[in-house]
């Protein structure tokens, strides 16, 4: 039996809701194409709620809360019903865990719908190997790869090592540990907009860590972060790829 079919016979077949952010939607949609590849292929039901869109992250992290109010209002309702909402976005998923609490504020009605949703509400590499318990999920992908850990996945959803032991159990990878690994790569959103050179000097060392590896990929967590590291392997014609890590995971020898 193939590994892929192993997994699948072992779990519960779970109605899933898909958040696919908006970077991976307008840029990455391979990304979002992945997740669904890879949890299909677990034996769940994926749905694209058509009525989400933003959640609001770069309004309320910019100061405009009462702008992110109805994009908050759109996710409750868009995801309502479902036992989980996965998300390749670490930094999305923390809007809705972390800080929809806050933004809810002294609204009662909002406050017990996010304190419904938001333990729902998973990061793709949780979701995998702490939710499911899963962690060969069937992949093959024969590259040496170097992992760079997201500040938000980090710092504030606190994943530990759990695309570690996603990546270490993809057949064929090589892993290459990155040195600095927790070393923000400079992104941060509109950070890197306000404070272009800071955030281009933070990218060079990122890159030149990355390079050290001998990696032939370097994978996150967030679009956003690779999309910031992969514009300066690109300028330095390093010939590093970026890669989400779901579509490492979605990968197969077949």
């Amino acid at each position: 039996m193939c590994a892929s079919c192993a997994v699948r016979v072992t779990l519960r077949i779970m109605r899933i809701g898909l958040f696919i952010t908006c970077l991976t939607d307008t840029l990455f949609p391979d990304t979002g194409k992945a997740v669904v590849t890879l949890l299909e292929r677990l034996g769940h039901q994926v749905e694209f709620p058509m009525e989400q869109s933003c959640c609001g992250q770069m309004h309320f992290n910019s100061g405009y809360r009462r702008e992110a109010m109805p994009m908050m209002r759109g996710f409750l309702g868009a995801f309502e019903g479902y036992e989980a909402v996965v998300s390749p976005s670490a930094s999305c998923v923390s809007m809705v865990r972390e800080y929809y609490p806050t933004l809810a504020g002294g609204d009662a009605g909002l406050v017990r719908a996010v304190e419904e949703i938001a333990p729902r509400t998973h990061e793709l590499s949780v979701f995998l190997a702490d939710v499911l318990g899963v962690t060969d999920v069937g992949a093959y992908f024969p590259h040496r790869v170097t992992y760079h850990p997201t500040c938000h996945s980090l710092r504030m959803l606190r994943v530990g090592d759990a695309p570690l032991r996603l990546l270490r159990a993809v057949r064929g990878l090589e892993f290459a540990e990155l040195p600095d690994a927790t070393t923000c790569c400079g992104f941060g959103g509109t950070f890197s907009v306000k404070n272009a050179d800071v955030s281009a000097a933070m990218c060079a060392d990122k890159v030149a860590a990355i390079r050290s590896t001998g990696a032939e990929f370097v994978c996150a967590t967030d679009s956003s972060c690779l999309m910031h590291i992969g514009g300066s392997l690109s300028r330095q014609r390093t010939g590093v790829g970026t890669m989400h890590l779901a579509e490492i995971l979605a990968r197969t020898e077949s």
